[in-house]
């Protein structure tokens, strides 16, 4: 969102907030009568001004939030309403809407990541299938991704679990990494080239 209303943004939908224990619906866009911005995005400060949050001299944003401030500008304040923090993101609302269950991993957690496993494997077959050119990577992809077998991914989420119970243990990562070195009885270089050999070994 900018942070004055129309130019190129974000189109929201409606939002809320509460005012006296009363629940308020919100549009995030100006109605098509308006004789200024029709049908286009309030933007940040207006819908601020709208909630009686706005502040004077409040700026965009800061180049870096202290982690308890609540009105050091008005993206934080945004943030920290109960419709934004309620938010789910567009890949979420997709994956729950056919069905599925939408779970977030932390960052840069490969070892709690068996799709890193998977990709790994998938990339390895199309490298040995290969002729360099875009059409071939198109007609194997398929078959690289069916190449992968159900028991193998299954081995490698159950060396995921043993990460997960290390790291709830209150291990740290180098006594969490020992632990599931003895699990596995082999260290990896890299998550990216974990072979099916050593993988047949997660059975558990």
């Amino acid at each position: 969102m900018n942070l004055r209303p129309g130019g190129k943004q974000a189109r929201l939908r409606d939002g809320w907030y509460w005012s006296n224990g009363i629940k308020i619906s919100q549009k995030m866009n100006f109605d098509e009568d308006h004789p200024e911005f029709p049908n286009q995005p309030k933007g940040i400060k207006q819908v601020l001004v709208e909630r009686g949050l706005w502040l004077p001299d409040l700026r965009m944003q800061c180049k870096s939030c202290e982690p308890e401030a609540t009105q050091c500008c008005a993206k934080r304040i945004l943030n920290l309403q109960d419709d934004f923090k309620e938010q789910k993101s567009l890949v979420q609302e997709v994956i729950e809407k056919a069905g599925h269950l939408c779970i977030f991993l932390p960052k840069f957690h490969c070892e709690l990541n068996p799709i890193e496993f998977f990709w790994g494997a998938v990339k390895r077959y199309l490298r040995e299938h290969c002729d360099y050119t875009f059409e071939t990577l198109k007609d194997n992809l398929l078959t690289a991704l069916a190449s992968v077998d159900i028991k193998t991914i299954r081995r490698w989420e159950h060396r995921m679990i043993c990460w997960i119970q290390a790291y709830y243990d209150g291990l740290d990562a180098k006594e969490a990494q020992f632990r599931v070195k003895e699990f596995s009885s082999k260290r990896y270089t890299s998550h990216r080239r974990i072979p099916e050999t050593l993988a047949r070994q997660f059975d558990g």
